[in-house]
């Protein structure tokens, strides 16, 4: 059992859902992003979605490819993440789950980068441009080295071709809530609970929500059906606004970090 597996089984005892911030690694530099991780914890984060910053994302919005355009304008590599993670690892045992394109882990060769990643302290990995006949594969490797590679399932995902994914899945199900790219939205999708109650007959696993997730209040209601509700694009939004404005980047995402959890693990007793 990694620390993700361990994470959710504690939040399950205490009737809790997981909040999961997603941050680009190394925007607006590496060491903001150390110190909001180290501190992420105590602002009421479980799990850290670690983004690679890739120049091609298949899934991302406008915000992380801004976000990452930035930071691959400075040169940044893998390693440097990876590095990054292991000083994290000196002072924080918070769940890091690396959000990673498969372009780059077919460059690196799968082993290898499973290698590199458990060594830094990585627990997990979300690739969507994985597909699932490739990464069927690549399980025996990833379950020898305690490493959860997480699976997708979307609203267009077909009920066979969503058992054979949920079948390969490990630490939790990443559930796209929206058809198209990451980003904040007015609103959530009205199939939204439908689809996450048909997840949960087909899978024992957490399942956790991303993609659109925009404020507080549309945090707390998907966290009232799923066991995890992820936020990416405002995050990264505050990050960016709070630098352009000459406030404390860690300080600002932090408090909004704590805002978010605060909604999430705040659930009416009737739900």
């Amino acid at each position: 059992m990694n620390r993700i597996n361990k994470k959710f089984a504690e939040l399950k005892k205490r009737g809790e859902r997981a909040f999961i911030p997603f941050l680009t690694a190394g925007d607006p530099d590496i060491e903001t992003t150390v110190d909001i991780i180290e501190s992420a914890d105590e602002a009421g984060a479980d799990i850290i979605e670690l983004g690679f910053p890739f120049s091609d994302p298949v899934a991302d919005g406008p915000t992380i490819q801004a976000s990452y355009s930035k930071v691959l304008g400075k040169g940044q590599k893998n390693e440097d993440v990876f590095r990054m993670v292991e000083k994290i690892r000196q002072k924080s045992s918070i769940p890091i789950v690396a959000m990673i394109s498969y372009s780059l882990v077919f460059k690196m060769g799968f082993e290898n980068f499973i290698n590199r990643a458990v060594s830094s302290g990585i627990d997990g990995a979300t690739i969507p441009d994985l597909p699932a006949e490739e990464a069927e594969k690549f399980v025996p490797d990833c379950d020898r080295h305690n490493f959860s590679l997480i699976s997708f399932t979307t609203p267009g995902t077909s009920f066979r071709r969503r058992e054979k994914l949920l079948s390969m899945g490990r630490g939790f199900v990443y559930y796209i809530a929206v058809r198209g790219i990451t980003g904040q939205r007015a609103s959530m999708p009205e199939d939204l609970n439908d689809n996450i109650e048909q997840i949960k007959k087909q899978t024992a696993l957490p399942v956790s929500v991303g993609f659109g997730i925009s404020n507080p209040t549309q945090a707390q209601a998907v966290a009232e059906v799923a066991d995890g509700v992820i936020v990416g694009s405002a995050i990264m939004s505050r990050i960016t606004d709070s630098v352009k404005n000459g406030k404390n980047p860690v300080n600002e995402t932090l408090s909004f970090i704590s805002e978010l959890s605060g909604a999430v693990k705040n659930i009416p007793e009737d739900k």
